[in-house]
């Protein structure tokens, strides 16, 4: 595996991929990698012939206040697994490689931005919309992959990429889970033992309120359980929504949709959601 933090470096080690006849995909992450990760590049590998991983924690997706200072950072211990997992090129820039001195340009998608996380953590998506606008301009791949637990996240990146005529495919993958049930997340590691107990109320709560929706349950019915169920085990509710799958507007049963939800548990921000099928007719 090759490592490189200079864009000149990386560019030309894509380049010998391509010049080999290489299909590239790329999985951008901001390190602290899981097995949610592997199952990224696992799926990576599966649609491409060579694999490029980033790793950046990404300031510009940070509020004030947030836990950028403090988001687990292991480039070693990450940097030995993606080479296990037989990734071509590991990209690593520096801050100031990513956004050199005068860097003026955010990019804003509006609509599927501005509900759910957007509406709690303003200018979050601006930013994540801006660093994978650059890492998709920057190793030119041919498919990205991103997971399913941040739904939101999947739907701003492909609104960005149809509306700015980026040609590359997006793919999003299953929310990799804990025996428990509870989403694979770098931010887990901030859970105390108890927390970590309690946690799995949320990928629970979720379940049950999803199948309540799908037999036909009122939904603001099932969404005031849900949340019922996550105060009583120490959530403090963000947001629990019912929402379109694939524009994040008002929810039709006769149109696949999502359950998306956002709870801290102590200091510790979690998310997670479930689909939600169809009502069927007739």
């Amino acid at each position: 595996m090759q490592t490189f933090r200079q864009l000149d470096m990386l560019r030309q080690g894509v380049a010998a991929l391509r010049g080999e006849g290489a299909r590239i995909a790329l999985v951008p992450t901001m390190g602290a990698l899981h097995a949610g990760h592997l199952a990224l590049v696992e799926e990576a590998r599966r649609v491409a012939d060579q694999v490029v991983v980033s790793i950046f924690v990404n300031p510009t997706q940070f509020a004030p206040g947030e836990d950028f200072e403090r988001y687990p950072r292991r480039e070693a211990a990450d940097s030995r697994m993606l080479a296990d997992a037989d990734v071509a090129i590991l990209w690593m820039p520096p801050t100031e490689v990513m956004y050199p001195p005068g860097h003026a340009t955010r990019i804003a998608v509006s609509g599927v931005s501005s509900v759910l996380d957007g509406a709690h953590r303003p200018g979050h998506f601006d930013g994540v919309a801006t660093v994978v606008a650059k890492l998709l301009h920057q190793v030119r791949p041919d498919t990205a992959l991103f997971g399913e637990k941040d739904y939101q996240q999947l739907c701003v990146v492909r609104r960005m990429v149809a509306d700015l005529d980026i040609d590359v495919t997006i793919r999003g993958v299953t929310t990799q889970r804990d025996d428990d049930g509870l989403a694979l997340s770098s931010r887990n590691i901030y859970l105390d033992d108890d927390e970590r107990v309690r946690a799995v109320a949320l990928p629970r709560a979720l379940g049950v309120a999803a199948r309540a929706i799908e037999r036909g349950d009122p939904p603001e019915a099932a969404l005031g359980a849900a949340r019922e169920t996550l105060t009583a085990a120490g959530f403090a509710i963000d947001y629990v929504e019912l929402v379109d799958a694939g524009t994040l507007e008002t929810f039709d049963p006769a149109r696949p949709g999502r359950l998306l939800a956002a709870a801290r548990m102590g200091a510790t921000r979690l998310i997670d959601n479930v689909a939600v099928e169809p009502l069927q007719q007739g």
